[in-house]
């Protein structure tokens, strides 16, 4: 079930599948003791494909997002923490990659990243805010060649073990709480003060504690670009797409349980219909559907990515938006589905039929981020912008 619109590079397909064998076998104990999957990262680093969107010319492999979203929907039918981790990481990337190509000291950065397989973190939300990443209370502090940072980020994705972290602030202290600013710290530049435990009903994996984080490092290291920018041309899209992808993959896993449940009762009864045939068929066409809203959203992005007025308008975001809601509203139907067909060795931990930790992770989607503010964002922009409704256009 490929997302990308070409034929998938079948040597990235098999580093990735390689990775996924590694993360299936953790991916139970990762769950059950919310540890980071070290295993499955470490796979990551050793099949090289933590560069592997960044350019050619700054060391990486220049692949596509529809590329990288297919490797989020291999890694997630075995680990979706894993999965998770991997895509928060190359959100990360793609804004270096957007916005820092032309910036000396991001450009070195990016080559460090391919040369020695960094794993970059994220601290957009803040004690006061949550989750709204378009506004920082905390402000950078610009003193000559350095700048300083005080955050008090309730969740920092796998803070603990990111190589490097990607945080946003006001631009400086008497800024507006929207004029922000990214700034990449390496992790000798900063401290963590852990104040919030990341104990969640599901992607227990991806360690995201809260910390005060202390950062100071030189000024060079603020992404040159304003995050309105950035979070509008490469972050929301890349953020709801590669989600998305991830999110499908748990989906994938769920139903190929249910028709290898189907299967074994079909080989008990010869002549029959097995219960939950008709259930598989329609889980079937839900993940087309989800499959193709995917598709048409990263060949949608790919178009943009030449054009950044077309990247910055309000009819890009609310087709981002519109993504994001429909795969995450629809995948929680086809796992229930599956939980229905496998039945009590769906609803048992330990079974080859297990969905327990399919169901939990998949709550989240919803949540990441919320869509009820993604909603809200879209519902504000629909009293301007004209909704296309052409089949073809």
């Amino acid at each position: 079930m490929d997302l990308s619109s070409k034929v998938a590079d079948q040597s990235l397909k098999a580093r990735a599948t390689r990775v996924a064998a590694i993360a299936a076998v953790h991916a139970d104990d990762v769950d059950k003791a919310g540890r980071f999957p070290n295993e499955a990262i470490d796979a990551l680093k050793s099949e090289r494909l933590m560069g592997i969107q960044i350019p050619v010319d700054c060391g990486g492999e220049g692949r596509s997002t529809s590329e990288i979203a297919e490797l989020c929907t291999i890694i997630a039918q075995s680990c979706a923490a894993s999965a998770m981790i991997f895509a928060m990481h190359q959100i990360k990337v793609s804004s270096l990659v957007s916005h820092g190509v032309d910036a000396g000291w991001h450009r070195t950065f990016m080559q460090r990243i391919c040369s020695e397989q960094l794993l970059l973190g994220s601290a957009t939300t803040e004690g006061g805010i949550g989750g709204n990443l378009r506004n920082s209370i905390c402000a950078i502090e610009v003193d000559g060649d350095r700048c300083r940072l005080e955050k008090d980020a309730t969740v920092i994705s796998y803070g603990k073990h990111a190589d490097a972290i990607l945080i946003t602030s006001r631009s400086h202290k008497d800024a507006p709480p929207t004029d922000q600013v990214m700034t990449a710290f390496l992790k000798d530049q900063y401290t963590l003060e852990q104040t919030h435990v990341w104990d969640t009903l599901g992607m227990r994996g991806t360690c995201s504690d809260g910390f005060i984080f202390k950062g100071e490092a030189p000024a060079e290291q603020i992404l040159p670009k304003p995050f309105a920018e950035i979070a509008a041309q490469s972050m929301l899209a890349s953020s709801h797409l590669l989600w998305s992808a991830l999110w499908y993959g748990i989906a994938v896993d769920a139903f190929t349980k249910a028709q290898t449940f189907v299967r074994a009762a079909a080989r008990k009864a010869p002549g029959t219909t097995p219960p939950g045939l008709l259930q598989l068929a329609e889980m079937s066409s839900q993940l087309q559907v989800i499959r193709s809203n995917i598709k048409a959203g990263l060949g949608n992005y790919e178009q943009a990515l030449s054009d950044p007025d077309r990247l910055s308008s309000m009819g890009f975001a609310v087709a981002m938006n519109n993504v994001k809601i429909a795969s995450s509203e629809m995948i929680l139907p086809v796992i229930h589905q599956a939980l229905r067909i496998c039945g009590i060795m769906g609803y048992k931990n330990g079974s080859p039929f297990s969905l327990g930790r399919h169901l939990r992770d998949a709550h989240s989607a919803e949540l990441m981020i919320s869509n009820d503010r993604i909603l809200g964002n879209t519902s504000t922009m629909l009293l301007v912008h004209k909704q296309e409704t052409g089949l073809l256009g």
